[in-house]
């Protein structure tokens, strides 16, 4: 009986350790998927947001799109990302959140909009999204997440809508791994510094959301997806303390004084 308990548990054991193998592999660089990534991330970012548009109302309100625009373009112009691919979207909901879709689609919600005590915050949560973007982790998080197989079969229409509905919730509501977001956080830094962009500002709202987590749950749904927020914030502060930047605003005091107004409006 011993050894039977024992043959089980090194069964286990091997099953586990093999598992965590497995996670660890980078598939993207192993089966050379960059290659194929353009046109993958075209078809499955076209395919996500036509589902996603239909269960959210997006706003084209442009007293919120226009100064949203605006802080967009200051990052990517900045540095040389092409403003032109970046589809962006708001969503009218109180939900704090934003995450990014495949080929580019960036997605802000309201209620992460009007959480934001200045837009340099705001300018933070949007060049660490683009940073994910830039860096390919969106692909990456679906890789692992979803699997390599399912994706493909995505773009060629042999998946069900409940699968890509998966997929979406896969990268709107479930957290990337630490290594992905350390480097969208210094990426993202480095964005805002080039962007004369204060990233200190970004650090406040991490650690603000995170002191507020265990009280709003359910509706801090982009720090739940972006975790380990008090060791983040830390980590950039480290990061941006010997660098030297300019703080300089996009919007003024009154267009982003009307931004808030409009995005409280129903």
């Amino acid at each position: 009986m011993e050894k039977l308990f024992l043959k089980l548990f090194i069964i286990v054991a091997i099953f586990f350790a093999t598992l965590w193998c497995l996670r660890q592999v980078d598939w993207m660089t192993l089966f050379n998927v960059k290659k194929i990534s353009q046109s993958t991330e075209e078809k499955l970012g076209e395919l996500y947001w036509d589902i996603y548009r239909k269960m959210e109302h997006e706003t084209e309100d442009k007293k919120i799109t226009v100064p949203i625009d605006s802080l967009l373009t200051r990052i990517c112009m900045k540095n040389e990302i092409d403003r032109a691919k970046v589809k962006l979207h708001i969503i009218r909901k109180d939900d704090i959140n934003a995450f990014a879709l495949p080929d580019h689609h960036l997605v802000l919600f309201t209620g992460l909009i009007e959480d934001c005590e200045n837009e340099a915050e705001l300018c933070g949560v949007i060049a660490h999204e683009m940073a994910h973007m830039e860096n390919g982790h969106i692909m990456k998080k679906l890789i692992k997440e979803v699997g390599l197989s399912i994706l493909i079969s995505m773009t060629s229409g042999n998946a069900s809508q409940d699968i890509a509905q998966n997929a979406i919730k896969v990268l709107s509501s479930t957290a990337y791994d630490r290594n992905l977001e350390s480097d969208a956080d210094i990426t993202g830094a480095d964005y805002l510094m080039k962007a004369d962009i204060d990233p200190e500002a970004f650090a406040g709202f991490l650690y603000r959301m995170s002191s507020r987590e265990k009280d709003y749950p359910k509706q801090l749904f982009w720090i739940s997806t972006h975790p380990g927020s008090e060791e983040r914030t830390k980590a950039i502060i480290n990061y941006i303390s010997d660098k030297n930047y300019q703080k300089k605003m996009v919007l003024d005091s009154t267009q982003w004084a009307q931004l808030l107004l409009s995005v409280k409006e129903d």
